[in-house]
């Protein structure tokens, strides 16, 4: 899994390591590529606005799927809105905290 890469670095991935690095979080490919195809993002909050508001456009079979395939916390129903802090959660760790790392 891609870890701490940064926005900027996840800006500057060509499409389809960023499809890549987004299934990762969703384990779905139509809302990986629109949230890919959205770049360059602003900030993080600009990028989760835009995964969670894709996260609606999923079917109720893509939904389903994502639970199914990837989805391994503890969740009562498949629902977008235990799906949302999931997601939300693993964009996280794949951009790393909004400030950086430091150097060291």
């Amino acid at each position: 899994m891609h870890h701490g890469i940064g926005l900027d670095r996840f800006n500057s991935l060509s499409r389809a390591r960023a499809i890549h690095a987004l299934y990762e979080c969703c384990c779905n490919v139509t809302w990986a590529q629109k949230i890919a195809d959205g770049r360059p993002y602003p900030g993080h909050a600009a990028l989760q606005t835009a995964a969670a508001a894709e996260l609606h456009a999923l079917s109720a079979v893509d939904l389903d799927r994502v639970f199914d395939s990837c989805v391994h916390e503890q969740v009562s129903e498949h629902t977008i809105d235990e799906l949302r802090p999931v997601v939300r959660a693993r964009i996280r760790e794949l951009l790393g905290p909004e400030e950086g790392y430091p150097d060291y």
